[in-house]
């Protein structure tokens, strides 16, 4: 007896995204450990799952991953771009740590926060109120950076005045020679930024779909609401806004390269992002599943190794 056998007549009915296929996604779900970052036939060349022991090294590689391609785009004399996430957050600590250790200006840099909180017509929370991205994103990277940050005009954020010049902007730097670098996690639902796996249905094709730049007042996923209640609001579901700002795949699937985290463990086995991390590494790329269009790109999916770990029951 599991969710299968059980979900004609519950309220599971019309919840989960349309477009998903349980039972396929119950037998990815059951790939023994050392299947589950397996290579597949439409994963990119360059693009590599790695494995960290603990929170503290994911926190510590991914940072260092980001502080890399900064200074590697100083030392060619080129501007680069990062599409930002808040979530993972731990990495901008070391990415701090490494840029001031190495004395590295960040005058080259283009920060492009991907998503925000917001209402239904798209107008967000103002930037100085904990749990705002803008407010996040100032305290944990632009601010520590100190004299070496990246210029404040360098610096955007998903509101509704912005967020629909960002392809333009974007295309504009790469003009100049900008790489263009997606930093990532992984939603419970397998969004990337808040692009839900739900809107695909509102497009006749795949090429549509990734045509889409950007979307003001997205509605969010029930499970996306609540993952974000319990990693980001101390499991104060109401204070989590029901609708966001986003980019579309236009944006993230244009990445150069891309810097992705999955850290969602929650301590004494309990864990959150174990399906999706298979969903994203083990599916066919399709708009239902956002995410598994990431391993098609070059770069690297950092992941804690408890992630990867059988799927089994156990009570708590």
């Amino acid at each position: 007896m599991n969710l299968l056998t059980t979900f004609s007549g519950s309220l599971m009915e019309g919840f989960l995204p349309r477009g998903w296929d349980l039972a396929k996604i119950d037998r990815l779900a059951a790939v023994p450990t050392e299947q589950a970052t397996a290579r597949q036939s439409w994963w990119h060349p360059h693009f590599e799952p790695v494995p960290c022991a603990s929170v503290e090294d994911f926190d510590t590689y991914m940072g260092h991953e980001i502080a890399r391609e900064i200074v590697l785009a100083r030392q060619a004399g080129r501007p680069i771009v990062f599409i930002l996430p808040v979530g993972p957050m731990g990495m901008y600590r070391w990415t701090v740590w490494f840029l001031k250790e190495w004395d590295i200006s960040c005058k080259h840099v283009h920060g492009f926060n991907m998503d925000e909180w917001s209402d239904a017509e798209g107008m967000t929370l103002p930037p100085q109120t904990p749990g705002a991205f803008q407010h996040a994103m100032e305290q944990a990277f632009y601010g520590p950076l100190g004299k070496n940050t990246v210029p404040p005009r360098q610096r955007h954020f998903a509101v509704k005045t912005e967020l629909p010049s960002y392809a333009e902007q974007i295309a504009e730097l790469k003009k100049q020679g900008a790489r263009l670098v997606t930093v990532f996690g992984i939603g419970r639902v397998c969004h990337i930024a808040f692009w839900e796996p739900h809107f695909a249905a509102e497009f006749t094709n795949e090429a549509e779909w990734k045509k889409q730049t950007h979307r003001l007042g997205a509605r969010l996923h029930p499970l996306t609401i609540e993952q974000n209640a319990l990693t980001s609001f101390r499991s104060r579901t109401t204070l989590v806004p029901a609708f966001a700002n986003t980019i579309g795949p236009a944006l993230f699937l244009a990445a150069d390269r891309i810097i992705g985290g999955a850290d969602g463990i929650l301590g004494r086995g309990m864990q959150w992002q174990g399906l999706s991390l298979r969903m994203t590494l083990l599916h066919e790329p399709t708009p239902w599943i956002p995410s598994s269009y990431m391993p098609t790109l070059p770069g690297r999916l950092f992941y804690l190794r408890e992630l990867a770990e059988p799927l089994t029951a156990e009570c708590h």
